[in-house]
């Protein structure tokens, strides 16, 4: 056979298209028609606060990690969560939860709750460990979190004021981008 038979191979190459998707789509808030920001706490918690998870042998942040990346490979086509806040000495964590379907009004507490109580529980509960951290009551009803959420709509953030007040500390700052010290007695 001829050495140089295949040395043009690269036209030929095609990257399978589940490869593509799964994890290297750069998430692009424009392609949603709606975003919320959840707050999700265990529910029936045996902890006070993340720390405590290291005596069940759970490391709290590469869990929520491992599970929202799994979550947004599986449903880029219709959902994207994002760890927004996970203080150690907190129990709850913040999570950004991006939806293509405008949920109507009435029906956001029934499709968020669908999403937190079928489609994160799961690999919460059984994958990553978390039963260890609820109490009786929470297994026998299989509950792992309590949810509250709110919608996030972007306002108008251009300098505004309140009581006089500036709410960013850029406004503060002069054009020409020095910041001087004022010491008041």
């Amino acid at each position: 056979m001829n050495e140089n038979f295949f040395a043009d191979y690269k036209k030929f190459i095609v990257t399978p298209v589940d490869e593509k998707t799964n994890g290297i789509e750069v998430f692009d808030p424009k392609n949603f028609a709606s975003h919320y920001i959840l707050t999700l706490s265990i529910y029936n918690s045996r902890l006070s606060n993340w720390r405590d998870a290291s005596k069940y042998d759970i490391d709290v942040e590469k869990s929520i990690k491992t599970v929202l990346k799994e979550f947004n490979q599986k449903q880029s086509e219709r959902y994207h969560l994002e760890l927004l806040e996970l203080d150690r000495f907190n129990n709850y964590f913040v999570l950004a939860l991006s939806s293509k379907v405008k949920f109507e009004t009435k029906e956001e507490n029934d499709g968020i709750s669908y999403i937190v109580d079928r489609m994160l529980t799961n690999p919460f509960y059984v994958g990553q460990g978390w039963f260890n951290l609820i109490g009786e009551k929470g297994r026998v009803e299989r509950k792992l979190f309590c949810c509250s959420f709110k919608k996030y709509e972007i306002g108008n953030r251009e300098h505004q004021k309140k009581d006089n007040k500036f709410e960013n500390i850029t406004e503060l700052i002069p054009k020409n981008g020095e910041i001087k010290l004022i010491k008041t007695l």
